[in-house]
């Protein structure tokens, strides 16, 4: 695909799992832009993994994580924050300096800020969805790589509604079979009861059979089969009625589905 061709969506139409899912079938790198209500989340994608995040809200800064998060104290948040709006360093290097964080403890708290601001994005059930194809410099970021399959698994289980996942599955009796290979399934990182659970899919069990069998509650489940199909890791027995169809503005032409 040519460089600087762009996507465009709205949560309300197209879930964020299904998008992240067609970029990380497509191994396309670029920087997907989230907004809402005057908030711009952007996430940087390569490789079919998340390099780096970054959030115009202030409750998403990297000080403002470590203060909720308990790394720093009250009185040195104040104190740096006040250095910080006389100083060229970044924060993360202002905390070092001032011997306040180790650089291996502010690179763990700049990881778990990362992943915060990317997990926040799987509660919007609204908003502008933007991703831009193409390269990018990443000198001057803070990288970490966590596999797409992990973000959107990890993303679904704290999505909302569990209500709303399960109504894109079809209805109560619609019935799903395995489509996956063992080795898929360590980088995507279930745990045992998840594997579990993706074992009793075997193209005679119902959705809400599924569901109800413990020992988790139904809702959990609802949410867990929603990712393993975003993943294909299942699928509906009736293969035409399982596609998801996203879209790219690219020349009008459909780049994938999930």
């Amino acid at each position: 695909m040519r460089k600087n061709l762009e996507y465009r969506g709205d949560l309300g139409q197209a879930t964020l799992p299904e998008i992240l899912f067609t970029i990380h079938r497509h191994a396309v790198p670029g920087v997907m832009e989230a907004s809402r209500e005057g908030v711009v989340k952007r996430v940087w994608l390569r490789a079919g993994n998340v390099i780096h995040a970054s959030s115009s809200d202030r409750a998403d800064s990297l000080g403002a994580f470590l203060r909720r998060s308990e790394r720093i104290s009250a009185e040195s948040f104040v104190d740096t924050m006040r250095e910080r709006a006389h100083s060229e360093l970044r924060y993360g290097a202002l905390l070092v300096e001032g011997g306040i964080l180790s650089p291996a403890e502010v690179y763990r708290g700049i990881r778990e800020q990362i992943e915060e601001i990317v997990w926040s994005l799987f509660t919007w059930e609204s908003g502008e969805i933007t991703f831009q194809i193409s390269e990018f410099e990443d000198r001057d970021m803070v990288r970490i790589h966590l596999p797409l399959p992990q973000v959107i698994l990890q993303g679904v289980k704290r999505a909302p509604s569990a209500r709303a996942l399960a109504a894109r599955l079809g209805r109560r009796e619609t019935v799903f079979e395995p489509n996956f290979r063992i080795e898929d399934l360590i980088e995507i990182g279930l745990e045992a009861d998840e594997y579990e659970l993706l074992r009793r899919v075997d193209g005679r069990r119902g959705f809400m059979e599924l569901c109800s069998t413990g020992p988790r509650q139904p809702a959990e489940y609802a949410r867990l089969l929603y990712a393993f199909h975003v993943l294909q890791l299942i699928r509906r027995t009736d293969r035409e009625a399982g596609m998801i169809k996203i879209k790219m503005k690219t020349e009008g032409e459909q780049i994938g589905s999930a």
